[in-house]
Formats: structure tokens, C-alpha cells, sequence
């Protein structure tokens, strides 16, 4: 009941300072913090693809009842062998039927590299079929031996695919993990990635688990304005053990006012089952 009072309350000075002094004249402390009132949170499938595979309606309407509004997928086809394989046989419209009737809306979904090739015009129609506006890309996955230029061929390759997606009305994108933050050639990869990549046509999708390398999301959301369009949200210890979003080192309000700058649409927990409901809880207390 706090939580909607104060919003209620924010709400309500927007709305009455607005009218009568115009919204330029308020405090934009508060026109931030009253941004980040109205996240939709939402949630990763991969840590539970094992339940979803499952009991697909049952588990989504688990996750609305922890607080979730909107959910990130993967592709079935594109990560059949990792999990996702009873999902393939499914209509995309049935579907799209079950995240509606759990409550949810699915925005995003994570597709493998090599969908960007030869696949794509299919996986369009599973995008737009599943009323996705945002086709995300899990990665390159290029081996270890990799060199820098093989990471800048493969961002040119994302970019000719993102043409076709924005075409398609959506808008692409490119998911970070670890390893693109490290040097290659004397440059940090995500930077030389983030140089690479249209900034039109892919946007980022940053993962915060990088804060156990040394990465805050937030000092490049300020780096790189208006780049990002969503964030995978989890929290660690100063030891690198995960725990709940609010319970560990990451300086959240700092986040959020940043992703403001970053661009970031959507935010998407992904953690540990048991880790999911106690996020949902600290970021609605926000």
C-alpha cells in the first residue's frame, strides 16, 4: 500500500505542477525518479527453461504472480538443444496465447547468431507471430582463438540481418556476456563492438552480471546515450554470489536513472528461480 500511495502521490505533483507551471519547471530529480515508477518488469526465460519447457502456461503465470509484466524468450528453434526443444512442436500462436493469458507481453526474444544468416526470413515471421518488436542476438559465440577482426566481421554481418529486421518493423539487437569484455588487440571488445555496429540498426542489450569484472552498467549507459534498448538485471556479492536484485554491490538507483540516458526500454531479470520473486519485490519498491 506504500508503494501505491507514493505513486499515487508522484503521480499527482507531476500532474499539478505540470498544469500550472509547465513540466520543464519541475525538479528533474523527480521527473526521474518518477520514471522509474512505471517499469514493466520483466523477466528472462533461460533460468527456468526447464519448468517452462514443462508447463509453459503454468509456469509464465508463476512468474505474473511474482510481479512480472513482461518476459524475454528464446528462440525454440535456435536453442532447441539447450533446452527450449519441447517448445519447438508449439504453434507461435498458441503461444503467443498462453503469455497474453498469463498476463504477460513478450517484447523481445533472444535469437542465436547463425539465425541472423540463412534462417531469418523464418525467424521474422516466428518474430512477428509471437508480436515481438525486438529480435535480440545471444552473441556471437565465436571460438576463444578468435581475433578482434573476426568479432568486428561478425558486427558487420549483424548489421546487413538488423537492414532486413528494420524493415520488418522491429528493431535488433546484441546481448553482451563475458567475454566481450576483454582486450583483444589492445581494445576492449564491447567498445570496439559498440564502434561497429550501426547504432540504428542494433541496439544493446547490456548484462549486468559484468559488475564482477569490474563493469558498471550504469558508466556505460552515460558513455553511450540513447545505444541500449534493454538490460538483463541480476546482483552479486563482493565474493561474485548471486543474490536477489537490491541484496548485493549494484547501486540500483544509479542504474535506472542511467539507463534513462542508455535508452533502455525494457529490463529483464535473470537469475536463479528462487532469486526472481525478492527482485520483483526491491525493484517495486523503487
Amino acid at each position: 500500500m506504500r508503494t501505491i500511495n507514493r505513486r499515487r502521490f508522484l503521480g499527482k505533483i507531476a500532474v499539478g505542477a505540470g498544469a500550472a507551471f509547465g513540466l520543464s519547471h519541475l525538479p528533474s530529480q523527480l521527473l526521474a525518479h518518477a520514471g522509474m515508477l512505471n517499469i514493466s518488469i520483466g523477466f528472462q526465460t533461460f533460468p527456468i527453461r526447464d519448468i517452462l519447457s514443462k508447463d509453459f502456461s503454468g509456469t509464465l503465470k508463476m512468474m505474473a504472480a511474482q510481479g512480472y509484466k513482461i518476459t524475454e524468450m528464446c528462440s525454440p528453434k535456435g536453442y532447441a538443444d539447450i533446452g527450449y526443444g519441447p517448445l519447438v512442436s508449439m504453434k507461435t500462436s498458441d503461444m503467443r496465447k498462453m503469455i497474453s493469458d498469463a498476463g504477460l507481453s513478450c517484447p523481445s526474444c533472444h535469437f542465436g547468431f547463425a539465425e541472423f544468416g540463412d534462417p531469418l526470413d523464418e525467424r521474422i515471421e516466428f518474430a512477428h507471430g509471437l508480436g515481438l518488436s525486438q529480435m535480440i542476438c545471444s552473441t556471437f559465440w565465436l571460438p576463444q582463438a578468435a581475433v578482434l577482426n573476426d568479432y568486428l566481421a561478425a558486427a558487420d554481418k549483424l548489421n546487413k540481418a538488423a537492414e532486413k529486421i528494420k524493415k520488418a518493423g522491429m528493431q535488433a539487437g546484441f546481448h553482451n556476456h563475458d567475454f566481450e569484455f576483454q582486450k583483444l588487440d589492445g581494445q576492449l571488445i564491447y567498445d570496439a563492438l559498440i564502434k561497429r555496429l550501426d547504432p540504428d540498426l542494433v541496439k544493446m542489450q547490456f548484462q549486468t552480471e559484468v559488475i564482477n569484472l569490474g563493469y558498471k552498467a550504469s558508466t556505460y549507459f552515460n558513455k553511450y546515450p540513447g545505444r541500449f534498448i534493454s538490460s538483463h538485471l541480476s546482483d552479486w556479492t563482493v565474493d561474485k554470489k548471486q543474490v536477489p536484485v537490491g541484496q548485493g554491490i549494484i547501486d540500483w538507483k544509479e542504474f535506472f536513472a542511467a539507463a534513462k540516458t542508455g535508452g533502455v526500454k525494457n529490463f529483464f531479470v535473470e537469475m536463479d528461480l528462487d532469486k526472481y520473486k525478492d527482485s520483483a519485490t526491491y525493484i517495486r519498491s523503487l
